[in-house]
């Protein structure tokens, strides 16, 4: 009787020193304890940095967890589209961003989201990682076309603490809350595990169906620059097994890189991908001859590929750009941002981009009014 109270007493005891290490873990101020966290999350994960807001401030529901990579200069991007899907945060969903950087970026992440968190009252958590591509031809995948772009397809393996994700390349911008992309994950059907858009819209314009030399996803192809990605189901499929051949097998023939390997693997698993509309990967290849997004309830997700957000080429990428950088928080949103670009946007225009303005600024105005900022403070 004695041993059983005592093996009892063990096993209580040993299950309130785990429950208190779990919570430890999970909520440890882990900017000063790095160390604490690379052992929670494992050592290949090498997660740097973890901070946890004050768990009142959030809504109830689950965290949107928003992953971008970031190399090189496409650090102040990567901070560019963190700023805003938090100003488009309207509704305050709890937002989570996955970063994986370059190590010597990490401590500026670090510091910058530390700051925005004291400014939006700790309204969303983030992470950072290392790079980590497989030890077989390793330089090849971090040089695959753009550097780091290849990260995105080892996601599963890297964030295994992660059921859903939503990648976004560092060079988007959000102008609508990130919770209405994240509930398309509810569309996906019990077999589709990645959602993308179309590459183009228009046949006469699209570059898989008139010049790739390998099989790509349906009549178009698929942009990889927004991606919903159900990590589970993407780890049940084995995801990585399917990647690497396709590599060893196409890599003379990349000309996207990993883009072109995502299309490959869907040409053959089409009944893996939910194809989304354009507004949430809108690119100036939608409008810049003329338009052939339709976006009927706006830009959601503008995506300056071919660095159109730092260029004149289409003024409106490039003034929606700057205007987010030089956003500041706590700021009022409709004269900081819609006005300013109402204001500066020269029309008309010889930009047909420039001419959809009104499609740009559709959410943007749906959510924030003139002087709402002034009566909330006043509230």
């Amino acid at each position: 009787m004695k041993a059983y109270k005592y093996l009892l007493l063990l096993a209580v005891t040993s299950f309130l020193l785990l429950c208190y290490y779990i919570y430890r873990v999970g909520n440890a101020p882990t900017y000063g304890e790095p160390d604490l966290v690379n052992q929670a999350f494992g050592a290949a994960n090498k997660l740097v940095a973890q901070r946890k807001p004050s768990e009142d401030v959030l809504p109830n529901g689950t965290e949107i967890a928003v992953v971008v990579v970031a190399c090189n200069e496409r650090h102040n991007e990567a901070l560019n589209m963190i700023k805003s899907a938090i100003m488009f945060n309207r509704n305050r969903a709890p937002l989570r961003f996955v970063i994986i950087a370059e190590e010597k970026l990490k401590i500026n992440f670090m510091e910058k989201l530390n700051d925005w968190q004291e400014l939006t009252e700790r309204i969303f958590t983030y992470e950072i990682h290392s790079l980590t591509f497989p030890r077989a031809n390793q330089y090849e995948w971090r040089k695959l076309f753009k550097p780091c772009a290849a990260q995105r397809l080892f996601l599963p393996s890297l964030l295994t603490h992660h059921d859903a994700v939503l990648y976004v390349d560092s060079d988007t911008v959000f102008l609508s809350p990130v919770q209405e992309i994240w509930t398309l994950l509810q569309n996906f059907n019990a077999s589709q595990f990645a959602g993308m858009a179309p590459e183009h819209e228009d046949k006469n314009a699209g570059w898989y169906n008139r010049f790739a030399r390998h099989p790509y996803y349906g009549e178009l192809g698929v942009n990889s620059g927004v991606m919903l990605m159900n990590l589970t189901r993407m780890r049940e499929f084995r995801w990585e097994e399917h990647i690497l051949p396709i590599f060893r097998e196409y890599r003379l023939q990349l000309v996207w890189g990993d883009q072109d390997i995502l299309n490959v693997l869907f040409h053959y698993h089409p009944d893996r991908l939910f194809v989304f509309p354009c507004e949430w990967n809108y690119r100036a290849d939608h409008c810049m001859y003329m338009s052939v997004c339709e976006a009927p309830d706006g830009v959601k997700i503008i995506h300056g590929n071919r660095g159109y957000f730092h260029s004149r080429a289409q003024p409106i990428f490039n003034l929606i750009y700057t205007t987010i950088e030089e956003y500041t928080f706590r700021s009022d949103v409709y004269g900081n941002f819609i006005r300013t670009i109402e204001e500066s946007l020269v029309l008309p225009s010889n930009s047909n981009c420039d001419k959809l303005l009104d499609k740009f600024l559709q959410d943007p105005r749906k959510y924030f009014k003139e002087n709402q900022y002034d009566d909330m403070a006043q509230q």
